[in-house]
């Protein structure tokens, strides 16, 4: 166990340093200081420098993002110090304000404790802005997606509003404690009303969705170290939210509804129906996206960007990896140059991994 985690520590060190133009002399001296950590405790420290680039770098890694291209541009707030619940809200709180930042959104991420035979720190929602789901008598109301976590806020004590788009509490849990939930202050909330600059009737659906993908539930994992809370952001891919959050038949599924509306035939495929109500609800959300001065990409754009993503990381003698079936938009994939390549689907580390929910 030790000698494994020594060896990942090293092969990490390796390569941050090389990248990071440190001597040898450096590299050798850490690498000694490490190996007494982990002899010692078991586990080691990362140093900021460390942990900022292993943030980064696990970034640049995620087989399933398209918006790698600005990898090394995110922020990394490390909070690593807090050991309460009431410090780590605080620091979320903190972390969607400045991620938020009005609109013109920051690629943040913060990270909090690692994982020490000790101490644990977990964030159970899945975002840290999501909106709750529940069942009626006449379906699901919200979004269908957040059910059980939804009933196990109410279960937790949390008064539900029975909406559409009800944001959800913070869930925050330290080793076996008591999870502790809070709301989030309405100051720091963002969302976008969603309208069409030609169909009228588009307000009247009463769409929203909020402005910052936050994600809150995946573990980041540097050199064989783990860090279980580590929510990070970049801003939406327009398709996020109008060919999936709002057009998916498991979420809000408003096709059927759009089309109608648009005097299309709903009954025939052969109309096409489902197409053209999907492609107005994307192009309402880019539109309400940009006329509130909230950052946004469209596919085609992203497309672009991960394209020239694709070519720095030759120019940098790294191959790029990436996961297909991810990477393609899901409005008009052919359209785009990703459609067309394979992709070498190899995980490499750093990198942020899925970990079972714990509720």
């Amino acid at each position: 166990m030790i000698n494994d985690l020594f060896k990942e520590a090293k092969e990490y060190i390796h390569s941050c340093y090389r990248e990071l133009n440190k001597t040898e002399q450096e590299l050798d001296n850490r690498l000694n200081e490490i190996s007494k950590q982990i002899l010692n405790q078991g586990y080691y420290k990362h140093t900021a420098e460390e942990l900022e680039y292993g943030a980064k770098v696990g970034w640049r890694n995620s087989n399933r993002c398209i918006g790698r291209l600005f990898w090394d541009h995110l922020n990394v707030i490390d909070k690593r110090n807090l050991n309460t619940e009431e410090e780590i809200i605080e620091a979320l709180f903190e972390h969607i304000e400045y991620a938020t930042n009005k609109g013109r959104i920051r690629p943040t991420i913060t990270i909090f404790s690692q994982k020490t035979p000790n101490k644990t720190v977990r964030i159970w929602n899945h975002q840290l802005i999501r909106y709750a789901g529940y069942k009626t008598e006449q379906g699901v109301l919200g979004d269908p997606h957040s059910l059980s976590f939804t009933e196990t806020c109410i279960n937790l004590g949390w008064e539900p509003k029975f909406g559409k788009f009800d944001v959800l509490p913070l869930v925050i849990q330290i080793n076996e404690n008591h999870p502790k939930l809070v709301e989030i202050p309405e100051r720091l909330l963002l969302e976008v009303p969603i309208r069409h600059h030609h169909y009228n009737w588009f307000k009247d659906l009463n769409l929203k969705w909020y402005a910052v993908p936050m994600i809150a539930d995946m573990i980041l994992e540097i050199g064989g170290i783990t860090y279980t809370a580590a929510p990070f952001n970049g801003w939406y891919m327009g398709t996020e939210i109008g060919a999936r959050n709002l057009a998916d038949e498991s979420r809000y599924n408003m096709l059927p509804q759009i089309g109608n509306l648009m005097g299309l035939d709903i009954k025939s495929n052969i109309s096409l129906w489902k197409d053209r109500a999907l492609l107005e609800l994307n192009t309402a959300v880019l539109h309400s996206f940009k006329e509130d001065g909230v950052s946004i990409v469209d596919h085609h754009t992203a497309a672009q960007q991960f394209q020239k993503f694709e070519e720095k990381e030759s120019e940098s003698e790294r191959s790029v990896t990436g996961d297909w079936t991810w990477l393609i938009p899901p409005l008009s994939p052919a359209t785009t140059h990703i459609f067309h390549k394979p992709y070498n689907n190899e995980i490499k580390k750093p990198n942020y991994f899925y970990q079972t929910k714990p509720y």
